[in-house]
C-alpha cells in the first residue's frame, strides 16, 4: 500500500468527532425511510428459493397486504378494523429485510413517502427518548404503515416500551410489520421464534399474523466477517485522498458518541463518504460497545465503507463476555457488519506497486 511517512491528522479531513449534528425533530420522524442498502429492495427483485416455500409464500402475502393498506378506506371505523398486522418470522439471511423493504415501498408508491415509517427497533426507542412517548404515538400515528426491522427481546423495558407504542399505534388503524433480530448463523440457530414475539407483546399478539420464512443464509457467510488490520500510515493517506472521509482516532470517536444521543448517528454521517479510524482496540465497556453498535447500523444502512487502524481486527472488538451476555445478537450483527464494510474499504486503498 502506498501511504505517508505519518500518521498526523491531515487538516482538510473532516473528524466525526467534531461534527456536533443539530436535528429539528420533525427530521428524526422525516428519516425514518428504508435504508439506502435496500433502496432497489422491490418485491419483484425478491427471489422466493423453490426449495423453501415458505418464502413465496411470505411473498404473496406481503403483497397482498401492501394492497389493503394503500387501498381507500371508506367508512368513519373501517380504518380500525382492516390495518394489518405482520410478523416474519425466520432465520438470518433469508431475505425478512428485503421483504419488509419492498413492502414499505410499494405503500410508499401507492400513497407517498409520508405515509410510512421504516426503522430498526433501536431507531424507533431512541426516537421515543428524543420526543418523548407521547410526540413519538402523535407522529407515528399519522403513518398508514409502521415498519419495524429487527426486533428485539435483549432489554425488556424496552420491549415493555415498544410494545405499548405499537398498541397505540394499532388502535389508530395503523398497519404495523416487524422482523426479529438474530444471530448471524446460517441456519438461523440463536433467534428468538414466533411464539417469543407474541408473548412480549402481550396485548397486541393476537392482532398479529405471523408469515414463516424459512432458508438457508443467502451470504452463505461466517458468523463474523474477519477483516485484516490496515497500518495507521495508510488509513490516514486514503482518508486524505477520498473525498467525503472522516478520520478519527478510535478512543475519540467512542467518546464523542457519548455526547451525541444514538437518534442523531444518522445525522452525524451526513455527506460522509468513508469512515477512517486509527487505533482501533477491543472496546471493554458495555455502554459504549452498545453505542459503538447503533453506529454501525447507521452505517450499514448508508453503505459507508470503513477502514480500521491498530489492532483492528474485527473479531476481537468485544470481549468474550459481552458476545456470550444478553445482547450478544447486537454484538455479533455489529460485527458481520463491520467487517463486511472494512472490506469494502480496502476496495478502496491503492495497492503498491
Amino acid at each position: 500500500m502506498t501511504a505517508p511517512s505519518t500518521t498526523d491528522t491531515p487538516t482538510t479531513t473532516t473528524a466525526l468527532s467534531a461534527v456536533r449534528p443539530q436535528v429539528p425533530v420533525d427530521r428524526l420522524v422525516t428519516d425514518l425511510v428504508p435504508p439506502r442498502h435496500f433502496a432497489q429492495a422491490r418485491f419483484a427483485t425478491y427471489r422466493a428459493n423453490p426449495a423453501h416455500p415458505s418464502q413465496a409464500r411470505a411473498l404473496d402475502r406481503l403483497q397482498e397486504i401492501a394492497q389493503q393498506v394503500a387501498a381507500p378506506r371508506r367508512g368513519l371505523f373501517s380504518r380500525r378494523r382492516t390495518a394489518p398486522a405482520v410478523y416474519l418470522d425466520g432465520g438470518f439471511g433469508v431475505g425478512k429485510t428485503h421483504l419488509l423493504t419492498s413492502l414499505a415501498h410499494a405503500v410508499a408508491e401507492e400513497l407517498g413517502a409520508d405515509a410510512v415509517a421504516y426503522g430498526t427497533f433501536v431507531e424507533y426507542t431512541n426516537l421515543v427518548g428524543a420526543l418523548g412517548f407521547h410526540q413519538t404515538v402523535e407522529a407515528l400515528g399519522a403513518k398508514k404503515l409502521v415498519c419495524i426491522d429487527e426486533f428485539e427481546l435483549d432489554d425488556a423495558g424496552d420491549t415493555t416500551l415498544m410494545s405499548r407504542l405499537m398498541r397505540e399505534l394499532a388502535d389508530r388503524g395503523v398497519a404495523l410489520a416487524a422482523t426479529s433480530n438474530t444471530l448471524p448463523d446460517a441456519l438461523g440457530e440463536g433467534r428468538f421464534a414466533a411464539q417469543d414475539f407474541q408473548r412480549e407483546i402481550k396485548a397486541l399478539s393476537d392482532r398479529f399474523e405471523t408469515l414463516r420464512v424459512d432458508g438457508e443464509d443467502y451470504r452463505h457467510r461466517d458468523v463474523v466477517t474477519d477483516s485484516e488490520p490496515l497500518s495507521e500510515a495508510d488509513v490516514v493517506a486514503a482518508a486524505a485522498a477520498h473525498p467525503g472521509a472522516t478520520l478519527d482516532a478510535f478512543d475519540d470517536l467512542l467518546d464523542h458518541l457519548a455526547t451525541v444521543h444514538p437518534s442523531r448517528y444518522g445525522a452525524l454521517l451526513d455527506g460522509v463518504t468513508l469512515v477512517a479510524l486509527t487505533g482501533v482496540r477491543p472496546v471493554e465497556a458495555q455502554a459504549v460497545a452498545l453505542r459503538l453498535v447503533v453506529l454501525v447500523d447507521r452505517l450499514y444502512d448508508r453503505d459507508v465503507p470503513v477502514l480500521l487502524g491498530g489492532e483492528g481486527d474485527t473479531s476481537g472488538l468485544f470481549t468474550p463476555e459481552m458476545l456470550a451476555g444478553g445482547y450478544r445478537k447486537k454484538y455479533f450483527r455489529a460485527l458481520s457488519r463491520l467487517g463486511a464494510l472494512a472490506e469494502e474499504g480496502r476496495t478502496l486503498l491503492t495497492p503498491r506497486p
